[in-house]
This record gives C-alpha cells, sequence and structure tokens, in this order.
C-alpha cells in the first residue's frame, strides 16, 4: 500500500515541473525550463546545443505526459502527477532515468563548457537554480553529485540522481 508520506513528498516534487505555478504540467513548462537554462549560459536557441535541448525537453514532456496525463488532455494535474509517479516509477526509477535522459544529456552539453562530458560543480548550480532550485537547495544537490569530489558531474551521475529524486521510495 502506498503511504500518504510518500505521496506527499512525490507531490513536493510536482512545483519542480510546474515552472509557471499555474497547477499543472504541460509541454509549456518544458519548454520554460529549457529557454531558462538557454538563457544562464547564454547559449542561442537555434544553435545546435539549443536545438537539443529544445528536442530533449520535448521527449521528456511526451515521456511524462506517457506516464501520468490520464485524460489525454495534454496537461498533467498535481493528481495525474502522484498518482503516475506512485502507479509506474516508484519501483522502476530506470524508466523515469531513460525517460529524462534526452534532456538531461543536452542540459549537461549546455553547461559544460570546456566540452569534456562534464559540468563543474558550480555550473550544476547555475542549472539547479536556472531551474527553479533555491541556492542552498542547489549547491547541496551539486555538491552530492560530485562523489569523487573532482569538481566534475558526468551525466550517470546526474541521471541517475535525477531520477532517484523524483522516485523516492517508500
Amino acid at each position: 500500500m502506498v503511504s500518504s508520506e510518500y505521496e506527499g513528498r512525490i507531490a513536493a516534487r510536482f512545483a519542480i515541473f510546474d515552472q509557471d505555478g499555474n497547477g499543472y504540467i504541460d509541454r509549456a513548462d518544458f519548454n520554460t525550463a529549457a529557454k531558462a537554462l538557454l538563457d544562464e549560459f547564454g547559449t542561442a536557441a537555434r544553435s545546435d546545443k539549443g536545438q537539443a535541448l529544445y528536442i530533449g525537453a520535448e521527449a521528456f514532456w511526451q515521456g511524462m505526459a506517457g506516464i501520468a496525463d490520464r485524460d489525454g488532455d495534454q496537461r498533467i494535474t498535481r493528481e495525474e502527477f502522484v498518482g503516475g509517479a506512485v502507479k509506474r516509477l516508484r519501483d522502476n526509477p530506470d524508466r523515469f532515468a531513460e525517460i529524462a535522459r534526452p534532456f538531461l544529456h543536452a542540459a549537461l552539453a549546455v553547461a559544460d563548457g570546456d566540452e569534456d562530458g562534464r559540468a563543474t560543480v558550480e555550473d550544476t548550480v547555475r542549472v539547479l537554480k536556472a531551474l527553479g532550485a533555491e541556492e542552498e537547495a542547489a549547491r547541496t544537490a551539486a555538491t552530492a553529485l560530485d562523489a569523487d569530489t573532482d569538481g566534475r558531474i558526468g551525466e550517470t551521475e546526474i541521471v541517475t540522481a535525477f531520477a532517484r529524486f523524483f522516485t523516492v521510495p517508500e
């Protein structure tokens, strides 16, 4: 049985996706997130990195809609999000990681100034803040991602941590 505590934790994650705070998640929220990242790093939307980020955002939206948009109205309510997460992702964080991977890969490329496939901890903080995280939470999360303390964070760490964060076990 799913606990109300678990549902509460998942519901809190809803706000991260609801970029405009209108009470539902839709394609525009994913586009808003992509635009915020491009603006933060001064990357043009029409550049290869910009296009990859928008394509990744669309793929992420399609995956989320497939999991949680139960009524097919192209909007995910808080209840649909909680239901989708609880019923479909709780025991399968790898599925969530694969849905998020194209966006996360492209976001990493935008933040990766020297194009070595890894972002600095500071650039990871910038990504998280651009997506709506508070400074302290962003810094704590970015530091935790750098498990080997080399100051760099790669795609594997990002995708794994993202999946764990959004598929919190009961």
